[in-house]
């Protein structure tokens, strides 16, 4: 594996939840098309969703060792208040890109700081679902270029 996608909490409800903000697009659709993207590119991808912060930890922990080169991480409200993720990817030293589908900086003011930017490699918000394409395009750019 070289790029995990992580998901964090309610994006299992995408499609449904809050289709004004969000879109129609489902996370089965979301994972499909990074899927098909980075092998389409040499890649494998894995995608993961979690709606639990200690799973998403263990998730980034494992990254460390399992041969992921890069993440690209939506991690939904955990954003705003986990310090917990913040240091399981400053610990495990494995690059990320954060994404979030809405412009969190139109939004209410508690979502305008996140815990994971100052330590992303980049973050892509406001695109609708086009941002996870775009920071695979991006991911997959810096790996070529790494080897």
């Amino acid at each position: 594996m070289s790029i995990l996608v992580i998901n964090g909490p309610n994006l299992n409800l995408l499609g449904t939840r809050e289709p004004g903000i969000y879109g129609a697009t489902t996370l089965a659709d979301i994972e499909a098309a990074a899927i098909a993207q980075g092998e389409a590119a040499g890649h494998t991808v894995e995608c993961f969703q979690s709606n639990h912060e200690g799973a998403i930890v263990d998730r980034i922990h494992a990254a460390r060792t399992d041969g992921t080169q890069f993440v690209v991480i939506n991690p939904g409200a955990y954003t705003h208040t986990s310090v917990a993720i913040r240091d399981a990817f400053a610990g495990v030293e494995v690059p990320f890109c954060e994404v979030h589908i809405s412009n969190v900086h139109k939004r209410e003011a508690f979502r305008h700081h996140s815990y994971l930017s100052d330590i992303a490699v980049g973050v892509m918000a406001g695109f609708g679902v086009m941002g996870y394409t775009l920071a695979l395009e991006f991911v997959i750019e810096q790996l070529k270029n790494q080897g």
